[in-house]
């Protein structure tokens, strides 16, 4: 079977490293707040182009304090995307606040920015944009939005680490920047992990000072916080693993181009993946689009095949029943309910091998034929 991911082949080149990495952290006992935290924060930071970065248990509560960091209360209005996952909007929920909903471009999967500005209320406090699939959101267009409403932009950049927009990072853009360390991501952990990144050292400190239980001191509280911390071994790995995102990100990018080439007799049934010429895409998925209702049927050909394929996601969130109080229906977002039913994400991983990419790709031949 070809995996969507195979996590051990990536373990198997750095094993020396990452095995040392560990076994420092467990000789040393600092397993909360040890050094390579730090050092995390003050790269990943650095490599997005901004002052400061505050390490998380994951990317979910990275979005959560980045909403509490900008203050957003009960009954806000959130601007974001229904074709994402569930945290996006759980956490939105979480705070209080109500997400609205904004159709998605066809073409790229992200949100449609020309139609942002018509749901804009009195209640609207942020966008909340996700990078999707690792290509970045229209951001000229929403920091432009925003600076016009004097709303705040959470950029949900778990997908993104790397991508850029017109030259800059994606979580350096808007005012705070989420990033996820699951370990699927181009950069995962082996465990749980997040950090949030700002170009607004007021912001961050906000979120660092309610990571820990709302202190800035320990045992003097400020507000009810939570505990959100990155444990040093998460950090450790990280540490082995980040020194080589980029060239993992040209391989994947290598191999995104390779399967747009080798598909391109199958444009009657599929489409490959757009990227707009401002942006550069990570390429955290590389997902098709299946053209004439035969979605479901590749898959189970492929994976009758010997080939994993995964649909994110199956259903777009305002006709989740977790969101039934906000009103929506089928057939309110008609292009991510289309690209709910069409979407297909074959095998990435930078180790994918030639090979198997030519036996993926002859196989959707071979289905098609």
């Amino acid at each position: 079977m070809i995996q969507i991911l195979d996590l051990k082949k990536q373990y198997l080149s750095l094993e020396k490293e990452i095995d040392k990495a560990i076994k420092d952290v467990l000789l040393a006992t600092n397993f909360i707040g040890g050094e390579q935290v730090g050092k995390l924060e003050k790269d990943i930071a650095a490599y997005c182009g901004v002052d400061t970065g505050v390490a998380l248990n994951s990317g979910t509560d990275a979005l959560y304090l980045s909403l509490r960091a900008c203050n957003i209360q009960p009954g806000d209005e959130i601007i974001t995307t229904p074709f994402t996952f569930i945290a996006t909007t759980e956490t939105i929920g979480a705070i209080g606040a109500n997400p609205v909903f904004i159709d998605i471009d066809p073409k790229t999967y992200n949100i449609d920015v020309s139609k942002i500005e018509e749901k804009i209320t009195s209640k609207t406090k942020a966008i909340m944009p996700v990078h999707l699939f690792g290509q970045s959101a229209q951001m000229d267009k929403i920091m432009e939005i925003a600076k016009k409403h004097n709303l705040f932009v959470i950029e949900d950049c778990a997908q993104s680490l790397g991508a850029s927009f017109n030259g800059q990072k994606t979580g350096a853009i808007g005012d705070m920047g989420c990033f996820s360390f699951f370990p699927s991501k181009n950069l995962g952990a082996y465990g749980d992990g997040g950090m949030l990144v700002s170009k607004n050292k007021e912001l961050a400190e906000k979120a660092r000072v309610i990571r820990q239980h709302g202190a800035k001191v320990k045992y003097h509280h400020e507000e009810l916080g939570v505990n959100s911390r990155l444990d040093t071994i998460q950090a450790a790995i990280l540490g082995v693993k980040f020194p080589h995102l980029d060239f993992w990100t040209e391989s994947r990018r290598k191999i995104a181009s390779s399967y747009t080439q080798k598909l391109s007799d199958l444009k009657n049934h599929i489409t490959t993946p757009y990227d707009i010429p401002e942006s550069y895409s990570v390429y955290h998925q590389y997902t098709i689009r299946v053209n004439d209702g035969k979605r479901d049927e590749l898959q189970n050909y492929l994976k009758d095949n010997g080939v994993q394929t995964m649909i994110y996601y199956p259903v777009p969130l305002h006709i989740q029943k977790v969101h039934a109080n906000l009103g929506y229906k089928q057939g309110d977002f008609p292009h991510s309910e289309k690209a709910a039913k069409e979407v297909l994400s074959l095998p990435m991983f930078p180790e994918l091998t030639s090979e198997q990419q030519d036996f993926i790709v002859e196989k959707i031949y071979s289905f098609f034929k």
